[in-house]
């Protein structure tokens, strides 16, 4: 059973948590999410444990009870240029920035957090098998990723991004090797995996 806060009633936390840190394609996203007093759903979970129609059935429920939620996208050439860490605490300045309301205390899936904003905030980690509002953080921003991956798909059919999402699969990999690297590949990663190839 998930918990509902981590300090106390009174407080206004914000559950924050991002997805695809570990792709090797498209954007990494983070979501911010206020929840009401007393929200529950029976399915709810980290994000990861669930399936992808768990998760599709848990969005619409998680915006239309919210009191506040954001998604913040952080571009793959954004990536490049300030790393993937830096550009995951982008994110989710950029998620909590966006809200309609004003948070308390920020709830960090993690052990660190780079904070640009003036809201107090705890780095949980494992946050997102914890806490509610960071459970809903992770679902959005899963969502809402593969929503971005599924449409990119359309334009760049070789890469698969259909089934593995940006992913570091082996598919997607000999993808890669097949057919070089699209714009919303991430420079700076190791995109071939232990093969010494060259792709630019």
């Amino acid at each position: 059973m998930l918990k509902q806060f981590f300090s106390n009633k009174e407080t206004i936390e914000c559950g924050c948590d991002e997805a695809g840190r570990g792709c090797l394609a498209g954007p990494v996203v983070a979501a911010a999410v206020i929840l009401p007093h007393g929200f529950s759903h029976p399915l709810l979970n980290d994000s990861k444990k669930l399936s992808d129609k768990q998760r599709r059935l848990l969005r619409p429920i998680i915006e239309q009870n919210a009191l506040a939620y954001c998604v913040g996208f952080v571009s793959n050439q954004e990536i490049d240029k300030i790393n993937i860490l830096q550009a995951s605490f982008l994110a989710m300045n950029r998620a909590v920035e966006g809200l309609k309301q004003k948070p308390e205390l920020l709830l960090i899936d993690g052990n660190r957090f780079n904070n640009k904003t003036d809201i107090a905030f705890q780095c949980i980690v494992k946050g997102d098998s914890i806490y509610q509002s960071i459970a809903t953080a992770s679902i959005l921003a899963k969502t809402y990723r593969d929503d971005y991956m599924l449409n990119l798909h359309k334009e760049f059919p070789k890469y698969h991004w259909d089934k593995n999402m940006g992913y570091p699969t082996k598919q997607h990999r000999q993808a890669i090797i097949e057919n070089g690297i699209s714009p919303f590949h991430r420079k700076s990663f190791n995109l071939l995996g232990d093969t010494q190839l060259s792709l630019w």
